[in-house]
């Protein structure tokens, strides 16, 4: 058996088509444009480029986008009044700030500023709350989000079955834990976490009927922990080194990849598996802020 390849690069491309129709809609009924709002601070070379993408998709989505590039020794308040300035801003929907943030800066603090109704990275508390209790007004984090979205769009069910997932992180693992695990279209699994401290942690990954692996760690995930026919979602993504041949970064996930697929029924690549989708979902987030509060201000 090889796998069949679950492109996130197609899915994503899929998704935006539709957000670009929702959006010339949303201008054309009510004059509404969704705007989103990016911070970065600091010159970190891969976050700038993460930063610019997002920019480049919301124009590209006939959205809305307001950049701030702050420095590394911005001060905190500063940064907070940034965020208030936005919070109080009827145009901009959806407001991201980029992580780490420097030691000086209380990256809780900052989070727990933004305002919820405008929080579409999914981090706040409140909107944490009710992912869990799975109301339908909340906002997902975007890489669970679009783990969930792969799987049903690629038309993989996921009810009743046993889903497996590696690492218990708030950014990814718990949250898509919680997501399987609701009540709704394209989750009712059974759930599983397993962490560092899971006492033979391949025997649980073996029950799997999905596995998500999002471990933080390359390859972790071997072809002797996957059972024969499981569906493999794997989230990391890691950088071994050059391709002395092609002068490009030589990148793996959190899943042995070419073992693997020999005993999955499907998995994704990466690149171009569980990342493509991350920014896609952010987009939908903010879309659908800027839905929800059109239907708070009819009110």
């Amino acid at each position: 058996m090889t796998a069949r390849i679950l492109s996130g690069t197609a899915i994503a491309k899929e998704i935006r088509k539709e957000l670009v129709v929702e959006v010339a809609e949303m201008k054309a009924k009510h004059g509404l444009v969704p705007g989103i709002a990016v911070i970065i601070v600091g010159e970190d070379p891969a976050s700038q480029v993460y930063v610019r993408n997002k920019k480049k998709t919301a124009v590209e989505l006939g959205m809305k986008s307001f950049e701030y590039v702050l420095p590394a020794d911005v001060s905190e308040d500063k940064l907070l009044g940034i965020i208030a300035d936005l919070n109080a801003n009827p145009e901009c929907h959806g407001i991201l700030v980029q992580l780490p943030l420097p030691k000086h800066i209380n990256d809780g603090k900052v989070l727990m500023a933004i305002d919820p109704e405008k929080d579409v990275d999914g981090f706040h508390p409140t909107n944490v709350g009710r992912m869990v209790i799975g109301s339908d007004d909340c906002f997902k984090p975007c890489t669970p989000h679009g783990c969930q979205q792969i799987l049903v769009r690629s038309g993989i069910e996921t009810a009743g079955v046993h889903c497996v997932v590696v690492g218990r992180s708030n950014i990814v693992g718990k949250p898509v834990a919680n997501i399987m695990v609701q009540k709704a279209a394209g989750a009712n699994s059974t759930v599983t976490i397993c962490h560092t401290r899971t006492r033979d942690i391949a025997a649980h990954v073996r029950q799997g009927d999905i596995v998500i692996a999002a471990a933080g760690v390359p390859k972790f995930v071997t072809a002797d922990m996957i059972k024969e026919g499981a569906v493999v979602i794997d989230v990391g993504i890691h950088r071994l080194g050059k391709d002395e041949a092609t002068g490009k970064d030589i990148l793996c996930g959190d899943v042995d990849f070419d073992a693997v697929k020999e005993k999955a029924s499907a998995i994704t690549p990466v690149p171009g598996g569980v990342g493509p989708m991350t920014i896609t979902m952010l987009m939908l987030n903010t879309v659908k802020a800027a839905r929800l509060a059109h239907e708070r201000a009819k009110r």
